[in-house]
């Protein structure tokens, strides 16, 4: 049994996800948004290290993954965005847990089989894999995305390694 925290990062709000996989099958455990009220930004980070600590401690994850930064049209934006990340990851390596990251376009191929997918589309595939009755929040969806992707992709590794097959440049060699 794997317990895996997804992290959708956010300098006001950021997602959280927490999944289990046993074997093949992958069960919600829960998920939610980190609200930063605050407009002092230094406060802001402080209550995701606070909250993502709690979520941590609380459930106690073996792995921890996390949407990597894209690039902004905004650079103060992206800037705040990767400050927010990086604290999220600290909180991670601070607990001992290892960090695996995620381009967008990467978990939205993985859920939804295509990398332009939008966010209604993913939320309905998060659904749809962890049987829930409800949409969650769309960050916390996001999250519980990244979780899955990890998930799948860990597994794929796995199947690969296992078989002593060479992955270069995504192709099997």
């Amino acid at each position: 049994m794997t317990i895996v925290l997804g992290i959708d990062p956010g300098s006001r709000i950021t997602g959280y996800g927490v999944i289990c996989k046993q074997g093949k099958i992958l069960s919600y455990l829960a998920s939610g948004c980190i609200r930063t009220k605050t407009n002092d930004f230094p406060n802001r980070l402080k209550r995701i290290y606070i909250d993502v600590n709690q979520v941590i401690t609380q459930f106690k994850p073996l792995v921890f993954a996390i949407e990597q930064l894209f690039i902004a049209k905004n650079m103060n934006s992206a800037l705040k965005l990767s400050q927010a990340r990086s604290v999220a990851i600290v909180v991670a390596m601070n607990n001992n847990i290892p960090v695996f990251e995620y381009a967008a376009r990467q978990v939205k191929k993985t859920l939804v089989g295509i990398g332009s997918a939008d966010k209604h589309q993913v939320k309905h595939m998060v659904r749809t894999i962890l049987n829930l009755s409800n949409n969650p929040q769309t960050d916390a969806a996001d999250a519980l995305a990244i979780a899955i992707t990890h998930c799948y992709i860990s597994e794929n590794t796995n199947r690969i390694s296992s078989k002593n097959l060479i992955l270069a440049r995504g192709r099997l060699r």
